[in-house]
């Protein structure tokens, strides 16, 4: 049987038409939309909940590609009904409808949408439905420059997802489609499907799969072979209610006329399988990460992808997939749109696999690596004939060594063109396309990856992402087809992914001094001089980052280095200079576990200075109330950086004063940072943990997600006694919660065995620092305390008084 399917993807593969994925293929996915009767009645709902006192102003309508030129694309114009006036959006899609709606009401209403944890969206700017504002004569027509609008990265469904009900989904969903998202990830519940495929075709047990599936927080990871039985196991409610909310979150994305990219097997395989299959060729993968390699939760395994029963378990994976979605697709809504999904299909042959993200092949030799690659992507089409394999390109980066053009050439051309689609995952700071030649004419998707681990950072390189996609698009030969957002973890900094969104429908680079302005005012509803000259230092520095580094956060606060005081011999060359020099030749000389600066910290303090003036302008906007926290916070965690530095160097100088008296300091900081982070609603740890709660059924449950929540934001995954992991604080938080009975006992703990130690001029006890630490992460982790679900203070009096108290201690 095996040989038989082996024969017939050989067949497949040598037949397979190669065309680009371009408008062409763009037409050939249409038909797996539903009809434009049902997209306009998904893009009418998104109108609906957006700004319901407004439906009837509006005109919706979609039209073909024909209509638009061949292309993707929206129509803007305003027309008169019965003496008022209406403005009429066509457009080739339900998300071309949505993304004109919001084209419409950002440029010519001054609104502004963004998560509701950064703030919210500004739509008081909105005039009542008779005085929405005229268009110009003729319309507005807007094209896409590229036809793939890609959203998501593979691990975003843990950082950011993990906890969500239908409810947030769905306001995701409509945020997606308001930016113009045509491409997104849709992972959730893959799990149920792996059970019904080893379950029934494997022969697998549920307790052989209780070894393999992750706990709810680490399912990213576990998915792509980083680990096994971490936090879980996975009970059998969480697997039955995951799956109906896929289900859901397919009708939403594909009524709207989303291509929903689904998951394909990379070859992570149970154990159990090793011993059911004894003559499978399945290796053992190294470790990731563990403390002392503990087998019950390192090193998975790996099923190579020319075994033929890898192409038996792609294909069932598959094949389970496009059962469950079209035959149990929609029996939570009514009958008539259980017509629809079977109208527009169970499948829309795009599917995302990573066989090799930071796991290597056993060789480099190109032909090797070629049939590999033909055979993971036989896995798919054997299921598929139409299927289309989107592989994220971060091994590019990650393991450049290994990827050489023969090397990545093998991969790439394994595959008929036309066939893949490579996401340049990193390319606002390390874009391959451009040493690539263009993937070497694969056809690919210029994405920004932006953030690690959903920390909290102001942090972006707007310069890049208003030029990097029209570069790309322009160079000779080129091969990019889309945008994309593929941030490790997402609400934060709004600023950039309203930009990078709107670079699908733009062909030429962005003046971005006038749309940096126009930005504040429509976030805040007004120009304000002040708040105005704030995100222009703002987009000059902190926006501008060129130091090529990945910005996962280690501000000393959130990400506390695991080091022994006593050792830091590095630190003496450094001791004749003095403050701010020191600090900044330190944090600028590769010691990043002192965190990462990449401007000057007088230049946020200015910028602070000015956004705090505009207060009596601005003190009732959600928005603005939202970026002050959010700026005083980023100026006081790099005050506490250097701060922390400075305590090093008293304690190898052997100043007992200056020591004491930096630990208090860096102690105050975040006392008063839990202050203003308890101040506004978009930095509270409660929410996350209340809504990983509120998805268990019993107390079994609610438990093992409360300690999967408040694990993967302290230390993941295992640890010792007395070794931490090498994943401790990967993905901290700015979260008020965290910092008053995590953060503040941690620092505590350390500040105080520096001071005893140089006080009894002993070294510093880094053994037992370890222990304690770990001993304060694993009771936290077992805790069951509540947290505030709502803000309490005024941010911006707190924010005053910080900025009055911590002034003087700011500098480059």
């Amino acid at each position: 049987m095996a040989l038989g399917i082996l024969a017939a993807l050989l067949c497949l593969l040598a037949g397979a038409r190669a065309s680009p994925i371009d408008e062409d293929a763009w037409r050939e996915l249409r038909s797996t939309m539903p009809p434009a009767r049902d997209q306009l009645r998904a893009a009418a709902s998104v109108l609906r909940r957006l700004i319901p006192g407004h439906v009837s102003a509006f005109q919706l309508q979609i039209i073909t590609l024909e209509d638009c030129g061949g292309k993707s694309c929206f129509q803007l114009s305003s027309l008169m009904d019965e003496g008022s006036r209406k403005i009429s959006i066509h457009g080739t899609s339900g998300v071309e409808l949505c993304a004109g709606l919001y084209w419409y009401l950002k440029n010519w209403c001054g609104a502004h949408i963004s998560w509701d944890l950064t703030g919210g969206s500004q739509l008081d700017t909105i005039p009542e439905p008779q005085a929405l504002p005229a268009l110009p004569p003729g319309g507005v027509k807007i094209q896409r420059s590229v036809p793939w609008s890609y959203y998501q990265n593979v691990v975003t469904s843990s950082y950011s997802y993990a906890w969500w009900n239908w409810k947030r989904w769905r306001k995701e969903i409509d945020w997606m489609a308001l930016q113009g998202i045509n491409l997104p990830l849709a992972f959730t519940g893959q799990e149920t499907i792996w059970q019904k495929v080893f379950e029934s075709k494997f022969n697998m047990t549920k307790h052989e799969l209780d070894d393999y599936f992750g706990g709810p927080s680490f399912l990213a990871w576990a998915r792509m072979g980083n680990l096994h039985g971490w936090g879980g196991p996975l009970p059998e409610k969480w697997l039955e209610l995951q799956l109906i909310l896929q289900k859901k979150i397919l009708h939403h994305m594909r009524s709207l006329g989303m291509i929903a990219v689904l998951p394909a097997f990379s070859g992570n395989v149970p154990r159990a399988l090793k011993i059911l299959y004894p003559s499978a060729n399945i290796t053992r993968l190294p470790d990731w990460n563990t403390v002392d390699g503990n087998p019950q939760w390192c090193c998975t395994y790996l099923l190579q992808p020319m075994d033929p029963l890898f192409i038996q378990i792609g294909k069932a994976f598959i094949e389970q997939q496009v059962k469950g979605f079209s035959y149990q697709c929609c029996f939570w809504i009514q009958v008539t749109v259980i017509l629809v999904a079977a109208e527009y299909g169970s499948t829309q042959h795009v599917y995302n696999c990573d066989t090799f993200n930071e796991n290597l092949p056993p060789t480099d030799d190109p032909s090797y690596i070629s049939a590999l690659a033909a055979s993971v992507y036989g896995a798919m089409i054997v299921a598929d004939k139409q299927a289309i394999w989107l592989m994220q390109g971060w091994l590019f980066s990650s393991d450049a060594q290994f990827w050489k053009p023969p090397q990545m050439k093998a991969l790439l051309h394994a595959v008929p063109f036309g066939k893949m689609i490579v996401l340049d995952l990193f390319a606002e700071v390390r874009p391959i396309w451009s040493k690539s030649s263009h993937f070497y004419g694969v056809p690919y998707i210029w994405c920004m990856l932006h953030n690690f681990g959903g920390n909290h950072e102001m942090y972006g390189r707007l310069d890049v992402v208003s030029s990097g996609p029209v570069d790309a698009k322009t160079s000779a030969n080129s091969t990019m087809i889309g945008v994309g957002m593929c941030m490790e973890g997402i609400e934060q900094n709004p600023v950039v992914y309203e930009l990078m969104a709107e670079m699908a429908f733009r062909s030429t680079r962005n003046a971005l001094k006038d749309w940096v302005d126009d930005y504040s005012t429509r976030r805040y509803g007004k120009a304000v001089p002040e708040a105005l000259e704030a995100w222009q230092i703002l987009s000059h520095t902190l926006y501008n980052c060129s130091d090529g580094l990945q910005d996962h956060n280690t501000d000393v606060i959130v990400k506390f280095p695991d080091l022994n005081a006593s050792s830091l011999t590095t630190l003496s060359r450094y001791l004749a200079e003095e403050g701010g020099t020191q600090t900044r030749r330190l944090l600028t000389e590769g010691l990043t576990s002192f965190g990462h600066l990449w401007y000057r910290p007088t230049e946020a303090k200015v910028a602070l200075s000015y956004m705090l003036n505009a207060s009596s302008s601005l003190s009732n906007v959600a928005t603005y109330r939202y970026d002050l926290v959010d700026l005083t916070r980023q100026v006081l965690m790099k005050l506490a950086n250097q701060i922390h530095l400075q305590a090093l160097v008293s304690f190898v100088k052997g100043d007992l004063e200056e020591l004491t008296k930096n630990c208090d300091i860096l102690i105050g900081i975040i006392k008063d940072s839990e202050l203003l982070l308890r101040s506004n609603n978009g930095f509270l740890l409660g929410p996350w943990l209340e809504s990983a709660k509120k998805l268990g059924t019993n107390s079994d449950e609610t438990n093992l997600y409360e300690w999967n929540a408040r694990t993967q934001v302290t230390m993941w995954f295992d640890n010792t006694r007395t070794l931490p992991s090498a994943l401790h604080d990967y993905a901290n938080k700015m979260w008020s919660g965290l910092f008053e009975d995590y953060y503040l006992p941690r620092a505590s703990l350390y500040t105080k065995l520096l001071v005893k130690a140089l006080h009894d001029k002993e070294p510093f006890p880094y053994d037992s620092w370890r222990s304690s630490w770990i001993l304060l992460t694993n009771t936290f982790q077992n805790g069951t305390k509540n947290y505030p679900l709502e803000a309490a203070g005024d941010s911006i009096e707190i924010a005053k008084s910080l900025f009055s108290k911590y002034d003087s201690l700011v500098h480059d």
